[in-house]
């Protein structure tokens, strides 16, 4: 079997690997098996088998080159285009911040800009960490209310 499964694939691993494949699948079969040529019927089997991975190998194959020749042509523009897409969201998350009411604006900025935690933020405001999930609460729930996600898209 493990011959007749090397021939066509020409790789010991994956001939070995197969080959166990084969017997599972020849094992499973058995109930379909028609008392007509068993070894005929085995390396039936097991030729196709391998042929079905040697496709999928070339198939995968074609994928990774079509994937690195496309990634090489786009990613330059890509790249540029992402950046200045970046650039504009922050700029226009950095304006949105300012409408923000005073109150909240410091722990929206704090949270989500600065990335402090709710300990830091209480330790340098000098008050509870209760007090700043609820501005925080309150913040997010002010920004669902007056700014919709397209307004950042």
């Amino acid at each position: 079997m493990f011959r007749t499964i090397f021939a066509v694939l020409r790789n010991q691993k994956d001939a070995e690997d197969a080959t166990q494949e084969v017997f599972l699948k020849i094992y499973h079969s058995l109930p379909q098996y028609e008392n007509q040529g068993f070894k005929t019927w085995m390396k039936r089997i097991a030729v196709n088998h391998a042929i079905d991975i040697k496709r999928k190998q070339a198939r995968r194959r074609e994928e990774v080159v079509e994937g690195l020749e496309y990634d090489a042509l786009t990613s330059t523009r890509d790249h540029v285009e992402s950046e200045v897409i970046s650039m504009e969201r922050r700029r226009l998350v950095r304006e949105r911040l300012e409408e923000l009411p005073d109150n909240y604006r410091g722990v929206v900025y704090d949270f989500y800009i600065e990335e402090k935690s709710y300990q830091q933020m209480a330790e340098e405001q000098q008050v509870q960490v209760k007090t700043i999930e609820t501005k925080l609460y309150r913040a997010r729930h002010w920004m669902k209310k007056h700014w919709k996600e397209d307004d950042f898209s």
